[in-house]
């Protein structure tokens, strides 16, 4: 980003609690003040956003580093409001395949509370085809 603020930054990354080649993983998140609509909730494509970094960590744990994970669909459920402060998400294949898994996940709160709930289906491509693509729409 032209600002210098990475990804993880911008989302308020903590830190990686925790990744399993069974394919699972834990991610520690700060939701902030300035992630927030009115009334102090988090907006929902944050939530989303940190339920989606969760699976594809769960997608690379389980399918190593020469894949890269894409999200072909993301549906989130939101069962209560998330407020700033310390939030967990974590993520879990559901059912492996060659090039398409399915994986779930959850945002919890700090007391464990689950805020929202999600389930995609991701295709696991394959990192150097991905990168070759992304050297062509660049003009690199």
């Amino acid at each position: 980003m032209a600002d210098g603020h990475s990804l993880h930054e911008t989302m308020g990354l903590v830190r990686i609690v925790s990744t399993d080649p069974e394919g699972r993983a834990s991610l520690e998140y700060e939701a902030k003040r300035e992630q927030c609509h009115s009334g102090g909730v988090v907006q929902g494509g944050f939530i989303s956003g940190w339920i989606d970094a969760a699976m594809a960590h769960a997608a690379m744990a389980k399918n190593g580093q020469g894949i890269v994970p894409m999200t072909l669909e993301l549906k989130v459920s939101f069962f209560a409001p998330t407020r700033p402060g310390t939030v967990i998400a974590e993520a879990w294949v559901e059912r492996h395949g060659k090039r398409t898994s399915f994986y779930e996940g959850h945002l919890k709160d700090a007391s464990g509370t689950i805020l929202a709930k999600a389930t995609s289906t991701i295709l696991l491509a394959d990192i150097s085809r991905v990168v070759e693509a992304s050297k062509k729409a660049t003009g690199g």
